[in-house]
């Protein structure tokens, strides 16, 4: 498994920058810090794991993660623009809470105006672990 260095050196630097301020202003937080550490679970994917992920929810069991194919995901880029985040707890688990990845996301778009949040997406299909900075 990757370390979360590792995973953020394939992101665009503008979206690294943004990642370390906000993992840095959370962990500067007692409350905050108390909830949950904010880790990347991906940030380059290829696009074989975008496919894999694809079939969930289709041919696969599970919820549908996402609607993009395999090179049409931002994930597939290099350097990527895009990243997710969850939170390991202080049980060893991981967790997507959306409350958790609300406080987040303010974070990360105070850290930097260009950051999108999948949380904010229009319609139906929220990807609230999606952060991705464009242009």
């Amino acid at each position: 498994m990757q370390s979360q260095a590792v995973r953020l050196r394939h992101a665009v630097p503008s979206l690294a920058a943004a990642y370390s301020e906000a993992l840095r202003r959370w962990m500067g937080d007692p409350v905050l810090r108390l909830a949950g550490l904010p880790i990347i679970t991906e940030c380059y994917r290829s696009p074989e794991r975008q496919d894999e992920l694809y079939k969930q929810g289709r041919s696969k069991p599970g919820p549908v993660v996402t609607y993009k194919r395999g090179g049409e995901s931002n994930h597939n880029k290099v350097p990527t623009p895009a990243l997710d985040v969850a939170f390991l707890l202080a049980d060893g688990s991981v967790s997507w809470s959306g409350l958790l990845l609300s406080k987040f996301a303010r974070l990360m778009k105070a850290a930097d105006a260009r950051v999108h949040w999948g949380g904010d997406w229009p319609g139906d299909f929220k990807d609230r672990p999606h952060f991705e900075v464009l242009g």
